[in-house]
């Protein structure tokens, strides 16, 4: 039981940290954006419902944002080749750079709250974001 709590205390604080890390930034792009992104570039292109199934968003909605991201230059968009009537969407160089700036901002906006801690706090962040790193790493390459 002790387990499972520390867990959801984890994906509670990771979920917060996220939300106020992203506010701080002052970024009005959506987080929708950045899932999708982040999608793409661990899992490849993939069929446009796919792509909303696994964001977790209608298709209506998933195809509404892809065309916003595409014209901006961050997806491209294609035929299957197995189903012309299927699009699948696939990141840009251009979307995958500003996936890593975000998440560049991000990580400044956050380094002076953790600057007070101590060598053995910041090893057992690092140990943390490895397991955690290489538990989803696994789980969406088996996707």
């Amino acid at each position: 039981m002790a387990r499972r709590n520390d867990l959801e205390r984890l994906l509670i604080a990771v979920h917060s940290l996220a939300r106020i890390a992203a506010s701080e930034t002052g970024s009005t792009t959506p987080q929708a954006q950045w899932r999708t992104l982040s999608l793409l570039e661990n899992r490849g292109a993939m069929r446009l419902g796919e792509l909303a199934a696994a964001s977790r968003v209608t298709q209506p909605g998933m195809t509404r944002l892809v065309g916003q991201m595409a014209d901006a230059g961050l997806v491209e968009r294609s035929a299957d080749p197995d189903d012309s009537r299927a699009v699948v969407v696939a990141a840009t160089e251009k979307g995958l750079a500003e996936l890593a700036d975000w998440r560049t901002r991000l990580a400044e906006v956050l380094t002076p709250w953790f600057d007070d801690l101590d060598d053995d706090e910041w090893a057992a962040l690092h140990t943390t974001a490895s397991i955690l790193e290489a538990r989803t790493r696994a789980k969406e390459a088996a996707r």
